[in-house]
């Protein structure tokens, strides 16, 4: 099908594209970028010449869709976490909630299957319309509101990747004590750079084979842990303070699998339009489910280790010693030695691959908060949140566990608003994705006024904090799902209830009252 090109006018002084008229597609040629003798352009040129992404938040036109490989999409997601970072998931189940292993595994399944489906959904859109997350997110929460969502989302993005990087270097740390915290999470962080910088087609390179190492390493220690004999197969709970500590687990799950939900869309925008949605929706299924579920599992199961009382107990010592990364040294340096020691580097890096979709995803957030931001390539974005990480991380890292367990709650609560605002607005008001009119994408004039959306937000937050179970606070309806001090965290499950029946009455009203 032909389509106009659309005419772009460009400002040099402030290098600035200003589309004069539209498409359907809505589409920006690619050297548009080049235009002007202003530092923008002249990056973008210095980013043409290598090959670096130049396109940011800009509508992809659909000639540039050629991105159909269903295994792309998939592996992505398999690859983001087939890492270490899921395995520790698992072993909070344990050494902060004191499950048992049977209702860890189903705590695990349960909250996982809840936590995929937003992310496989909302990622059927990015071929669609061809928009980035923060960009789609706009005709639910509006040209303003989404600037919200957007700070909530840098926030989780730079956290994710802080995380991410203590994790790799406890590892690198268990390898070699001389090797300090600080030292791990720079190799991490600059290895993500490197990639990320790139953009969208060397990330999806990256993934599509990256996992493969990591899960051998996976059947390694899954074997090695097997032939030890220290699984214990600790009972499951019963009561209230079962109740309250399988809530507050599954918090932690469910934030960790829903956690690529604000960008969801964002690694699937080359895809071409008439890609089936139901397939798209399947290979990122498949590719969530498989890591978290057997990373998390294996977590879970080596953790048990840790309760043998019969004298010196390596998995322990381990543990307290260098947190995940050295629950796993335990396993592979005694029976392994040097191939123990080659298992665990590969660990490490591949905290790379989890990294990735945070770090180029970042960039992609920022360019929502104006135009200002939009005039700064995202390259430079991306380095620059590569830089902030790196600032939090190393100071973090000798308090990791408590950073993790604190982090999957935030991530969980404020995602869970967010679904709650989406899912209500369309499937109770757009119903189809006809119904979305993707030329308004970038005119503030024609989307939502944001009223009812930040209305909305504020509802979850009341919901989300009666509902939270915090060291440092819990909610007076926490309190009634476990057992004091601590009750049962349902904190996402209110913020997400809160946040959809009051934007769905909001919406009406404010359909009513302003027409769009």
């Amino acid at each position: 099908m032909s389509q106009e090109k659309i005419v772009q006018e460009y400002d040099i002084e402030k290098d600035a594209l200003r589309p004069t008229s539209s498409t359907a597609e809505g589409a920006v040629p690619g050297d548009s970028f080049e235009y002007g003798n202003g530092l923008y352009a002249k990056l973008q040129r210095l980013a043409g010449k290598l090959n670096v992404e130049q396109r940011g938040i800009e509508r992809v036109p659909e000639d540039e869709r050629d991105d159909d490989s269903l295994l792309n999409v998939g592996t992505m997601w398999l690859s983001a976490n087939m890492v270490i970072s899921s395995f520790a998931i698992g072993v909070l189940a344990q050494s902060l909630f004191f499950l048992g292993f049977v209702d860890a595994i189903l705590t695990c399944i349960f909250f996982n299957l809840i936590g995929v489906i937003s992310v496989c959904y909302f990622s059927t859109f990015g071929p669609r319309f061809g928009l980035r997350q923060m960009v789609l997110s706009r005709f639910w929460f509006g040209w303003y509101g989404v600037k919200i969502i957007a700070v909530f989302n840098v926030l989780a993005c730079i956290g994710w990747s802080s995380v991410n990087s203590i994790v790799g270097a406890q590892l690198i740390h268990a390898v070699n004590s001389d090797v300090p915290g600080f030292a791990g999470i720079l190799i991490i962080a600059i290895c993500t750079f490197l990639i990320t910088v790139f953009g969208y087609k060397i990330v999806h390179a990256y993934e599509f084979y990256s996992w493969i190492p990591t899960f051998i390493v996976f059947l390694i220690i899954l074997g090695t842990f097997a032939h030890s004999g220290a699984f214990v197969n600790i009972p499951m709970g019963a009561g209230v303070s079962e109740l309250g500590s399988v809530l507050s687990f599954g918090s932690v799950v469910y934030g960790f699998a829903t956690g690529w939900t604000s960008y969801a869309a964002d690694y699937t925008v080359y895809q071409p339009r008439s890609q089936s949605r139901w397939k798209v929706f399947c290979a990122v299924w498949v590719g969530l489910m498989i890591p978290l579920l057997f990373t998390e599992f294996l977590g879970i199961a080596i953790m048990t280790a840790t309760t043998i009382n019969d004298g010196k107990n390596p998995y322990m010592e381990g543990y307290e010693a260098a947190g995940s990364g050295g629950l796993l040294a335990a396993v592979l340096l005694g029976p392994l030695g040097g191939f123990g020691k080659f298992c665990l580097v590969i660990l490490a890096l591949s905290i790379i691959a989890n990294n990735c979709p945070n770090i180029y995803s970042v960039a992609l957030t920022v360019q929502v908060f104006g135009k200002w931001t939009q005039r700064v390539p995202r390259f430079i974005w991306t380095a620059l949140g590569t830089a902030v990480y790196i600032g939090i991380a190393i100071p973090g890292y000798t308090h990791f566990e408590a950073v993790l367990e604190n982090f999957m709650n935030f991530i969980g609560y404020w995602l869970a608003i967010y679904e709650g605002i989406a899912f209500s607005d369309h499937l109770i008001y757009k119903r189809s994705m006809d119904a979305y009119n993707i030329a308004d994408y970038d005119q503030p004039s024609k989307l939502p006024p944001s009223f009812a959306a930040v209305f909305a937000f504020c509802c979850g937050i009341v919901g989300m904090v009666t509902g939270m179970s915090q060291t440092w606070f819990v909610g007076p309806i926490a309190l009634t799902a476990g057992e004091a001090p601590f009750g049962g965290d349902v904190g996402f499950e209110l913020g997400f209830a809160f946040a959809f029946a009051s934007y769905a009455a909001a919406r009406y009203w404010e359909l009513k009252f302003f027409g769009r």
